[in-house]
């Protein structure tokens, strides 16, 4: 329109951040920040007194971005399944994603080029969800490179991409992700993101640029940092974790947090993420349509990317080192880009680990029918020594309960005991699930469980072996 003679234009949210992102690779040269970063962001030290220097990095991770197609059961015309999704993809829904591309880059490679990398630009259009799984332990130095590869799909759209490490305590705002502080990385570019973490829990990681969208989209992962605790123990009681190499009889696989008396143990771990999508608007994205987010309306439900009874299905089986393409979960090709089981697996009397994150835009109500949960930490800070106020006081606050109500961007760590096994068969059953029923159905199928609903299979003690990672099925 015309103002005082003057043509005006209104400008786009999504052009908006295309601008800042320009601004932002202009001013600090976003392929290049690999040679120079240190140099920019190392404090000056003030004549006489002492430099805190930051450990060089000594763990090296990879993530892509890029768009893709996963497989989903049930229907909710006329959005999906999607007439463009591939025939593997049986009920496709279109995301976006990250992708692990560490093993494409070679050993020992701390800054990578993808632009001479023929097997990470072929990971362009496949994608994965949820985002990969990241350990890491207490103490860590770590460089995470973010790799832009475009969108396969949507070529029209010239999106940056960010890491936003959700909760994590001392990052530089270079680091952050959050684009109108830090840098976003453009199309064909690449950014070293600097960590150090002394904080141990559960946290998550997400875009930041265009957050409502690429969030809902699928750029969307569970990180987590073990305690110092692993590797030293604590005392004659708290032995060092079989994790970290403890031989020790009774070693548990890891501690939680660094507790101090072993309250923390467990004997296995499951990440369970959840998110929930609405397919309206993963249709509009794939057939270049505009979503009015205020009209959010979620109908299929995820924990770490899949629906039940998908959620029961093996993982997959990491990267093809020929192609670099995900390897699927055995007998199911459909699930290629979701490789991430929630199925449980346990023996009587064992100590499991749930970490819990919801990065949804609404409310979980995890149950547990049959056992309690003790919850031990929130959001990435122990439930012990904070009193009234906040302040530390020594106070034991962890809790047990049989349902834990998980709010948007919120993580819980809990453990329960594996009850002893009583029925007949191999192993005895135990539901997981969310206690909200709209997120217990399959789209189109009234009647049919699916969204956030897996097992507990509990066996006899000592009757399987032991886990060595996170999710790791051992039957």
């Amino acid at each position: 329109m015309k103002n005082n003679g003057i043509l005006e234009k209104k400008i786009a949210r999504r052009d908006l951040f295309k601008m800042s992102g320009g601004f932002a690779a202009v001013a600090v040269g976003v392929v290049a920040m690999p040679q120079w970063t240190g140099r920019l962001l190392r404090p000056l030290a003030a004549p006489g007194t002492a430099r805190l220097a930051s450990p060089a990095p000594s763990i090296y991770r990879h993530l892509a971005a890029t768009d893709g197609w996963i497989h989903l059961p049930g229907s909710v015309p006329p959005w999906f399944p999607d007439i463009y999704a591939p025939v593997e993809k049986s009920g496709g829904m279109y995301n976006f994603g990250f992708r692990d591309v560490t093993e494409l880059d070679g050993l020992g490679i701390p800054t990578p080029s993808t632009t001479t990398n023929p097997f990470i630009l072929a990971q362009k259009g496949q994608t994965q969800a949820s985002a990969p799984m990241m350990v890491f332990d207490e103490g860590d130095a770590i460089q995470l490179t973010l790799t832009n590869l475009g969108l396969q799909q949507r070529p029209d759209l010239t999106d940056s991409h960010t890491v936003h490490w959700h909760g994590f305590r001392n990052a530089l705002p270079s680091f952050d992700g959050v684009p109108e502080m830090s840098t976003a990385v453009p199309i064909k570019g690449d950014f070293p993101y600097y960590y150090h973490p002394t904080d141990p829990g559960t946290y998550m990681y997400h875009c930041h640029f265009e957050d409502v969208e690429h969030v809902q989209m699928g750029m969307t992962g569970i990180v987590f940092v073990r305690p110092a605790q692993n590797k030293t123990g604590a005392g004659t009681t708290v032995p060092v974790s079989r994790y970290a190499g403890g031989t020790a009889p009774g070693a548990p696989l890891g501690y939680a947090y660094n507790d101090g008396d072993g309250s923390t143990a467990y004997d296995r771990e499951f990440g369970i993420f959840l998110t929930e999508a609405w397919a309206a608007a993963h249709y509009a994205d794939a057939h270049i349509q505009i979503s009015d987010w205020s009209d959010y309306h979620p109908d299929i439900w995820l924990m770490n990317g899949r629906t039940y009874p998908d959620t029961l299905a093996p993982n997959g089986g990491g990267t093809d080192p020929t192609t670099g393409n995900l390897i699927a979960p055995a007998g199911h090709l459909e699930l290629q880009s979701q490789p991430i089981s929630s199925l449980i697996q346990c023996a009587a009397g064992e100590k499991v680990l749930l970490r819990f994150v919801n990065l949804g835009y609404t409310q979980a109500s995890m149950r547990l029918a049959g056992t309690k949960m003790h919850v031990v930490g929130k959001d990435a800070t122990p439930l012990r020594g904070v009193g009234t106020g906040g302040k530390r006081t020594g106070v034991d606050t962890s809790y047990y309960t049989g349902t834990i109500h998980i709010g948007a961007g919120e993580s819980y760590d809990a453990i329960f005991t594996a009850p002893a096994k009583t029925g007949a068969g191999g192993y005895d059953t135990y539901l997981l699930h969310n206690a909200a029923m709209g997120a217990l159905s399959v789209p189109g199928s009234p009647g049919i469980l699916g969204g956030h609903l897996t097992e507990i299979r509990v066996y006899a003690a000592g009757s399987i072996r032991p886990q060595s990672q996170p999710n790791e099925q051992v039957v």
